[in-house]
């Protein structure tokens, strides 16, 4: 029975590449000379500092600068709320989200089945298994699902007749 699996999956090493280019960026650009702005990174997290909150977004607008050159997609990171840190600076945590949340996952099995194709989708943890008879079927799940366009990067893998 053919099968595929939907998935969502940040490359963690483009994301480190990204962030060298970002830094080495930062530290050769006039308009950051003396300032105190960089980034880390830290498992699934990163942390942005930065003198004000004109540097922070300009910051952010180069991070998603270097992240579109690594065909990283910018829709994986969760820009939380700026928050004040220590001499007037500002600091602001970036999560970076792995798998397929289980409201998504209820929101594309919602969306395949009201679309009442012969496919079936079971949540496996955090990605889906989607399986039918057809080939033809699974490729118009993968283009409903395109279609629907969530704000989470999908990719589909697995792909098996």
């Amino acid at each position: 029975m053919p099968s595929f699996d939907i998935v969502s999956r940040t490359e963690l090493p483009e994301v480190d590449n990204a962030l060298q280019g970002a830094r080495r960026e930062i530290e050769t650009r006039y308009d950051f000379k003396g300032s105190d702005c960089s980034i880390e990174r830290s498992d699934e997290s990163l942390v942005i500092r930065a003198d004000d909150d004109f540097k922070l977004k300009q910051v952010q607008e180069l991070l998603r600068g270097h992240m579109a050159k690594r065909k990283v997609d910018t829709r994986a990171f969760d820009f939380q709320k700026p928050e004040k840190a220590s001499g007037n600076s500002v600091r602001q945590t970036v999560a970076i989200r792995q798998g397929v949340d289980r409201e998504l996952a209820q929101k594309i099995v919602k969306a395949i089945k009201g679309a009442k194709l012969k496919v079936q989708v079971a949540i496996q943890g955090d990605e889906l298994r989607v399986s039918g008879k057809k080939r033809d079927d699974l490729q118009n799940a993968i283009a409903l699902v395109k279609e629907q366009k969530y704000e989470h990067p999908l990719q589909y893998i697995n792909f098996r007749d």
